[in-house]
């Protein structure tokens, strides 16, 4: 296969709704990957107050405070990008899905910079 024809097979990668079932892909992965943390943070309720307090404390550090933005961030793109799904495969295909896409992907990021900055 000649070079051109390589780049051409691999054009729909440069594509704006490719890039929006990529991030539906990973930030799915990265979700999946964040749950069981969670459930080891909520686990801590359980075995005891003062392992829970210190957890607490550690989520009050600044880093923590920007992944929790991320996880927002993952969560809101996900959702959004499964909306995105149902919707090519529920409705008639229409040439604005390329700007509905970059919009989710502009609400998920207004979301996720709100809470960083009024919610943490």
């Amino acid at each position: 296969m000649s070079m051109r024809s390589q780049l051409n097979a691999a054009g729909h990668r440069r594509d704006g709704l490719w890039i929006a079932f990529l991030l539906h892909r990973l930030s799915g992965v990265a979700l999946a990957c964040f749950l069981p943390l969670h459930f080891l943070a909520l686990g801590l309720a359980i075995n005891g107050e003062a392992k829970l307090d210190d957890f607490l404390r550690w989520t009050a550090d600044p880093l923590v405070k920007l992944s929790e933005s991320a996880v927002l961030f993952l969560l809101i793109a996900h959702m959004l990008g499964g909306m995105r799904l149902l919707a090519i495969e529920s409705l008639p295909w229409r040439q604005r899905q390329k700007p509905i896409a970059a919009a989710a992907l502009l609400a998920a990021a207004l979301a996720a910079i709100a809470y960083m900055l009024l919610g943490a």
